[in-house]
């Protein structure tokens, strides 16, 4: 268990591999919400590899309420070049909409947040649609900042598989 807010009892705690079926559900919940259900392709088994694989690719945390699942926040590290020091990619943050506004959006954004300090990181980053003001609203009340300066690009599909086919061998390096 990560914690209960004071108020609201919102609890934060992090996945567990029976959660997957949950999670699943969740992100399916967000993708209609942004209107992009057509792109959901994770399986629970993909995403159960992905969580609690070998080699885990990202972490959850879900918030409940009186025992109920009202939200996860999906998150990945990252690095920056220029700082020296892992940062965290905040992938998914979602409410159930009847249980916005009371404290689960900051409470997991805030999980997240001390994740990342735990760690010694120091930049926490994520996006947002441009048409969400409730969600940008939310965000600049945190203090968040938008990187208008920096263009966000996707690589996928048939694109992605013609630019890795052009690679030349990499030699492994032995590590320290």
């Amino acid at each position: 268990m990560i914690g209960q807010t004071p108020e609201g009892g919102v609890e934060i705690r992090e996945a567990r591999p029976q959660d997957v079926g949950l999670l699943l559900a969740l992100i399916r919940e967000l993708a209609d919400y942004e209107k992009l259900s057509d792109q959901v392709q994770a399986t629970e088994q993909l995403l159960d590899r992905a969580l609690f694989g070998d080699r885990p690719s990202a972490e959850a945390l879900i918030a409940e309420r009186g025992g109920e699942p009202i939200g996860y926040a999906l998150y990945f590290p990252t690095f920056s070049t220029f700082l020296a020091i892992q940062g965290i990619w905040l992938e998914d943050l979602y409410v159930r909409p009847e249980q916005r506004k009371g404290g689960a959006g900051r409470a997991l954004l805030a999980a997240v947040a001390a994740k990342l300090r735990e760690r010694g990181g120091e930049r926490l980053e994520w996006s947002a649609l441009d048409w969400n003001e409730l969600a940008l609203g939310f965000y600049r009340g945190l203090g968040a900042r938008a990187m208008d300066e920096w263009v966000t690009h996707r690589l996928t599909g048939q694109d992605l598989v013609r630019l890795a086919g052009e690679a030349p061998a990499v030699g492994a390096q032995p590590r320290r």
